[in-house]
């Protein structure tokens, strides 16, 4: 059925009786669920901030650089096992806390909080061998990848 029949002056209100419900798109609400099923992917467990990493391979090793700038050893935990590797820590303290004299912020982009990122990395290393160096502000974690495991043919005497 047309709404409109040929010559009629305007619709009638029958036309657009079907139940529609709007919803106000929250771009910041989207924006921070999005945020969370990110951090759900990478291993995000903790809420604060998400310090930037680089993670490459080379034909030995795995290397993992990420940037703690102001961070101690102390501050900075670092757990592997078999093909996985978690960095966590915190930077204490608000932005307020750093400038106790500031009345009022115009912007902060520094990150402070906790912080946790887990990376599982495509083989096996030797957990025995991981080296991890914290200097100017990078910590660059090697990972040594495991001694290949090849088939080889048993005879039976």
């Amino acid at each position: 059925m047309a709404c409109r029949a040929a010559g009629a002056a305007a619709p009638r209100a029958s036309c657009y009786d079907a139940d529609v419900a709007f919803t106000r798109w929250d771009p910041l609400r989207d924006l921070l669920a999005l945020h969370e099923q990110i951090g759900q992917l990478v291993g995000t467990d903790a809420p604060g901030w998400t310090p930037p990493v680089d993670l490459y391979e080379t034909p030995a090793e795995f290397v993992l650089v990420a940037e703690l700038p102001g961070l101690t050893r102390e501050q900075v935990d670092i757990q592997a096992e078999d093909n996985r590797v978690m960095i966590r820590g915190a930077r204490e303290g608000s932005p307020a806390s750093n400038h106790p004299c500031c009345e009022q912020y115009h912007r902060v982009e520094r990150g402070h909080g906790r912080f946790s990122r887990a990376f599982q990395l495509p083989e096996t290393v030797d957990v025995d061998g991981i080296t991890a160096e914290l200097k100017d502000g990078l910590l660059t974690i090697t990972l040594p990848k495991a001694a290949s495991r090849h088939a080889r043919r048993i005879d039976v005497g």
